[in-house]
């Protein structure tokens, strides 16, 4: 899979789609989201959402319906995982 931002109708999307570009699926979509990063069990995404309650790192399963913002000290953008460790 393929995770990716796009931007329709005035909205990004943060989305995921099969290596040949079929099965979209759009999991989150708002003013301003992008970057999304694979979370190492590739269940999970995480990425960058700025919103009128201000910029934040949010995660979202591959189903679009359990998303969480991810608390940071100060301003994040750009997120990326470690690898897995065990």
């Amino acid at each position: 899979m393929i995770a990716f931002t796009k931007q329709s109708g005035g909205e990004f999307q943060i989305g995921v789609m099969k290596t040949d570009g079929s099965g979209e699926r759009i999991l989150s979509s708002g003013f301003q989201q992008e970057g999304p990063t694979w979370a190492p069990n590739g269940r999970v995404l995480m990425f960058f959402r700025d919103s009128g309650g201000g910029p934040k790192l949010v995660s979202v399963d591959l189903t679009g319906r359990n998303e969480q913002p991810i608390p940071t000290a100060n301003y994040a953008s750009d997120p990326a995982w470690s690898p897995l460790l065990e």
